[in-house]
């Protein structure tokens, strides 16, 4: 199957630059897989489109302030972005200007940190540093890693916006984004309608949004990530299905955990680490529904997507979301995939 097989057009004005004025004020455009039918509604109805007892599991991983910037040894600015911390103070990251970034090359932090290129791992770089540099430092100096289709820089705004309300084990390099939407209010009406929500965590890195740059899908290869599943979530998903509820994956990340942590008929809880690429001929063993925005042409988010729903479907749904004019990507608005 062909990377390009999944392009679709969209116009620059559609991708979204900030996030509704409101948490949870988004738009929702309602896919039902068995008619291929399209209804429009706003994420704060959730409720009254899930069957009652749903099981919805959410990412709880929430965002490092990942990005910093250091002036070489020759002068030169350089943005790194901080994926995976490697020993006390080593770690490993994705540069600016990646060529001229080789072992041996200095560089001064804010704060008076010095830091220096020691090694290369695939195409990232391992980044060594003269004292650790933990949360309590990229708090301070660290800026929120906007994804590069958002054309600004972050600000205080987004400190709180690019979090969910949910958030809580420090680790990603990206949001979760379909859990953006979500309130305290909305998340107790969903309990009031019936659901039961459980919380799964897997940190985003380079696998969920590194682009597909390999003419075969099949050919691409996942980075890894990694995810731990509660005792707790893994008995609430056993559960559901003994009961015949359907287990709603509140974004892709999930999907992705659930998927990943499945084996021999059960889901495993405990910590565990996922390469997984669900693309169309992929089968799906745990998610019944699924929550998500609309993603970008050609990556592996929208192939998910495309496996769950079917491609001809998924960019039958998009073409008619562009028409519409929802807005797309992180701060964009939603989509429920039943």
């Amino acid at each position: 199957m062909r990377t390009k097989d999944f392009f679709f057009d969209l116009p620059e004005d559609l991708i979204a630059q900030r996030p509704a004025a409101e948490r949870g004020a988004s738009r929702l455009f309602v896919l039902d897989r068995s008619t291929g039918s399209f209804v429009h509604s706003r994420v704060s109805d959730l409720a009254r489109h899930l069957p009652t007892g749903s099981l919805l599991v959410f990412n709880d991983s929430k965002v490092r302030k990942a990005r910093v910037y250091g002036t070489s040894d020759s002068g030169g600015r350089v943005e790194f972005l901080l994926l995976r911390r490697r020993g006390e103070r080593e770690w490993l990251v994705m540069t600016t200007k990646a060529r001229k970034q080789v072992p041996g090359k200095g560089y001064l932090f804010p704060g008076g940190v010095r830091g220096r290129i020691v090694g290369i791992e695939e195409d990232l770089r391992i980044l060594e540093l003269d004292r650790p540099v933990d949360d309590v430092y990229l708090d301070r100096w660290g800026h929120i890693p906007l994804p590069p289709y958002i054309r600004r820089t972050d600000d205080g705004f987004d400190a709180e916006r690019y979090q969910t309300v949910y958030s809580r084990a420090v680790g990603s390099v990206a949001a979760p984004t379909a859990g953006l939407h979500f309130t305290e209010e909305i998340l107790a009406s969903l309990r009031e309608a019936g659901m039961e929500t459980a919380a799964v965590t897997l940190h985003v890195g380079l696998g969920t949004f590194l682009p597909v740059r390999a003419e075969r899908i099949e050919d691409h290869v996942m980075h890894e990530e990694e995810y731990s599943v509660p005792d707790s979530t893994a008995e609430a998903v056993r559960r559901a299905r003994r009961e015949g509820r359907p287990v709603v994956a509140v974004g892709t990340t999930s999907v992705r955990t659930l998927e990943s942590a499945w084996a021999d008929g059960n889901l495993r809880p405990g910590p565990g680490s996922t390469r997984i690429f669900l693309y169309p001929g992929r089968e799906f063993r745990v998610v019944d529904a699924l929550f998500t925005n609309f993603h970008t042409p050609e990556s592996t988010l929208l192939m998910l997507v495309s496996a769950f729903a079917g491609k001809d479907l998924i960019l039958r749904a998009y073409e008619e979301a562009v028409r519409l004019r929802y807005r797309f990507f992180s701060y964009g608005d939603a989509m429920l995939i039943l």
